[in-house]
C-alpha cells in the first residue's frame, strides 16, 4: 500500500476513534429517570463488545415506588427477546431463554436498591444479591450462548428484538451505576459495589463512567438523588 494510502487509513481509524469516544459519557453522580408509566421512554444502551456470551454479570441500582412487575434490564438477541433479563415483580427474575425466580428480597420502596445478577453458561448457575444479600444459586439453561448483535433495553421489556414495549411492565423511577461484565464477576468485587466503593474492574460490556447510549421519549438524565 502507498504511504498515502496507509497515511489515509491511519487517519480514518483515529477519527473513528475519536468519534467513538467523544460518544461515551461519563455518567457518575447521575441517575436515567423514568417518570410516566409508558409504552415508549426507554434507553437504548450501546455495548463495548458484541462477542458471544457464555456468562454476564449484571449490577444496578434501582428506586422506585412500583408494587408492580417491572423491568430493570433488557438484552435481547435477534434469536432470543429473552437473552439476559433482569425483572422485578413477585420476586426477582433472571431470564436466559428460561427462568428463575429468586424470592424472599425486601423490595424496598421509594429507596435506593442495589442489585447485581449472574449467569455462567458452564454450570447453569444463577444468583443474585439485593441490598448485600445473597439468594440461593439456581440453574437455568447450562450450555447456553448468547450470540449476535446485542439490543440492550432500560425501561421497557423487549418482547421481541428492539421493542413490542408493554406499559404494564415498564419501569417507573429511578436507575443508575449500570454495569456489565462478560464474566462472572467475584463475590469480592459485588461486595463492593453493594457497598458503594469503586470496584477494581469497570463493566467491560457496559461501564456507567463511558456509557454510550440513547435517551427516546420521557426519560431525563439528572443529578443523583440521595
Amino acid at each position: 500500500m502507498a504511504v498515502s494510502g496507509i497515511v489515509g487509513v491511519f487517519i480514518f481509524l483515529l477519527t473513528h476513534f475519536i468519534t467513538s469516544l467523544a460518544d461515551k459519557q461519563d455518567l457518575s453522580g447521575k441517575m436515567f429517570t423514568f417518570p410516566v408509566e409508558s409504552d415508549t421512554a426507554h434507553v437504548i444502551l450501546v455495548p463495548n463488545q458484541s462477542k458471544s456470551l457464555t456468562a454476564v454479570t449484571v449490577c444496578l441500582r434501582f428506586f422506585s415506588d412500583l408494587t408492580r412487575e417491572k423491568s430493570l434490564f433488557s438484552f435481547a438477541s435477534p434469536t432470543n427477546d429473552n437473552a439476559f433479563l433482569l425483572f422485578n415483580g413477585n420476586g426477582y427474575h433472571v431470564f436466559q431463554e428460561t427462568f428463575a425466580r429468586f424470592e424472599g428480597f425486601e423490595d424496598k420502596q421509594n429507596e435506593w436498591n442495589s442489585v447485581c445478577a449472574t449467569w455462567d453458561s458452564q454450570t447453569g448457575i444463577a444468583q443474585i444479591w439485593v441490598n448485600g444479600k445473597q439468594s440461593v444459586r439456581k440453574g437455568i439453561r447450562k450450555g447456553g450462548i448468547i450470540s449476535g448483535t446485542p439490543s440492550i433495553i432500560l425501561g421497557q421489556e423487549q418482547d421481541s428484538y428492539g421493542g413490542k414495549f408493554d406499559k404494564a411492565q415498564s419501569f417507573v423511577g429511578m436507575l443508575t451505576d449500570i454495569y456489565m461484565w462478560d464474566s462472572v464477576l467475584p463475590y469480592p468485587e459485588i461486595a463492593l459495589y453493594m457497598s458503594y466503593i469503586q470496584q477494581k474492574t469497570v463493566g467491560n460490556v457496559i461501564n456507567w463512567r463511558s456509557l454510550d447510549f440513547t435517551a427516546n421519549g420521557y426519560v431525563i438524565v439528572e443529578n443523583q438523588v440521595n
